[in-house]
């Protein structure tokens, strides 16, 4: 991707570089797997990283290596790095915040967390509760109550606007029907 970065920088556009764990090319790597494990594959990553250093990127994220790499990645560039799930060896830090919130409740979701991503709070549970209690108050139609809808129309255009209603209420009936039928809706409250 240096080519690339180079041909971006030199366009104007700031390209912060990525190496290690691609989660574009996940389906190609065979899932979240860690990548420099190896000694080859470790100066692999590396270099890759001091090409897009040489090639413009103004800063380098490290993704899912091992620490030692993370760190030996930070001291050979002269960019900021930035690591997710790099160690502790890199400039910065990064985390995805539905994950370190415990933002994703569902039980599915809780197996795809990452390993190397600490939950700082849990704010998943407290997420899908309120998505059911709306969810529950809209079936019951508690919600939006009057306090709700604060928007009114004056009296006099309430009863224009009931008069308009009237004189095409057949015809919405029909193409109401004729709409449900087309789309295949049975019912909808």
């Amino acid at each position: 991707m240096a080519r690339t970065v180079a041909k971006l920088v030199e366009s104007g556009v700031a390209v912060m570089g990525h190496v290690g764990l691609m989660p574009q090319a996940i389906s190609t790597l065979g899932g979240f797997r860690a990548q420099g494990r190896t000694a080859i594959k470790a100066r692999r990553v590396l270099d890759d990283a001091l090409a897009l250093q040489d090639a413009g990127a103004f800063a380098v994220v490290v993704e899912c290596v091992p620490a030692i790499v993370g760190a030996a990645i930070a001291d050979a560039l002269d960019v900021p790095t930035i690591g997710i799930g790099a160690g502790p060896g890199t400039d910065g830090q990064v985390l995805v915040y539905h994950d370190l919130l415990g933002s994703l409740h569902h039980p599915h979701h809780a197996v795809h967390v990452p390993k190397f991503c600490k939950v700082f709070a849990d704010v998943g549970h407290m997420t899908y509760e309120g998505l059911a209690d709306f969810r529950d108050q809209v079936k019951a139609r508690d919600f939006p109550s009057r306090a709700f809808s604060p928007y009114a129309m004056p009296d006099d255009e309430r009863g224009r606007f009931a008069e308009s209603l009237l004189h095409d209420i057949e015809n919405r009936r029909i193409n109401k029907n004729q709409t449900r039928e087309k789309c295949g809706v049975r019912h909808f409250p």
